[in-house]
C-alpha cells in the first residue's frame, strides 16, 4: 500500500477529547495487517537512510510504531514514559498539549552521551510531546537529528517547531486542520 493509500485507513473522529478537536486514528491502521506492515515498511526506508542507532518512541502509540521500527532495523527502543510507569528513577519533562498539560519520563541509565536517536511517534499536531521528548533525549547528551511520524497534522505547526529545534522531520501522510 502506498502512503496515499494508507490514509483512507486512518479513522477520523470529530470532537475528540473534546469538541472542535479531529481525532486522528491510527488504531484502524495498525488493526489492518497489511496497511501496518506497509506504515513500517515505508517508515524504515527512510529510516535506513538516517543511520540512527536506537530509536526513542512516545507513550502510547508511539511503542507499537517504534517498537515495529526498530525490530525491523535491528536496533533497540527506548520508551518516553508518563510519570510512574518506569521502576527506577527517571528524569523527566513537563509539557502542555493542545487539549491539557502531560509529563514524560526516561530511565537516563538507557542513554549515553552521543548516542544517535530517532524520535518516533504515530503523529504530530502542536509538537508539544515531540517537543518535551526532545529536550528529555538532548538532556541525557543523545544526539537527536530526525523525527518520524505516520501522521502530521502541519496546520497545528508541530513539525515545523522541531525544525526550528534543528530536527529533520519526516512522515508519511498529512491531514490539513486540526
Amino acid at each position: 500500500m502506498t502512503p496515499a493509500e494508507l490514509v483512507s485507513v486512518i479513522r477520523t473522529i470529530p470532537d475528540f477529547p473534546k469538541p472542535g478537536i479531529v481525532f486522528r486514528d491510527i488504531t484502524t491502521l495498525i488493526a489492518n495487517g497489511p496497511a501496518l506492515s506497509a506504515t513500517i515498511a515505508h517508515l524504515a526506508a527512510l529510516a535506513g537512510r538516517i543511520g540512527v542507532e536506537t530509536i526513542a518512541a512516545v507513550e502510547a502509540r508511539g511503542f507499537i510504531i517504534g517498537a515495529a521500527l526498530a525490530n525491523q532495523l535491528c536496533c533497540g527502543l527506548i520508551p518516553l514514559r508518563k510519570p510512574g510507569k518506569l521502576p527506577v528513577p527517571t528524569v523527566g519533562v513537563d509539557y502542555s498539549l493542545e487539549y491539557g498539560t502531560a509529563r514524560l519520563e526516561l530511565d537516563p541509565g538507557m542513554m549515553r552521551p552521543g548516542q544517535r536517536v530517532l524520535l518516533v511517534d504515530d503523529l504530530i499536531a502542536t509538537g508539544g510531546t515531540a517537543l518535551a521528548g526532545l529536550e528529555l533525549l538532548r538532556g541525557t547528551g543523545a544526539s537527536v537529528d530526525h523525527a518520524l511520524f505516520v501522521v502530521d497534522l502541519p496546520d497545528l505547526g508541530g513539525a515545523d517547531a522541531l525544525r526550528h529545534a534543528g530536527v529533520e522531520v519526516a512522515s508519511l501522510m498529512s491531514f490539513p486542520g486540526h
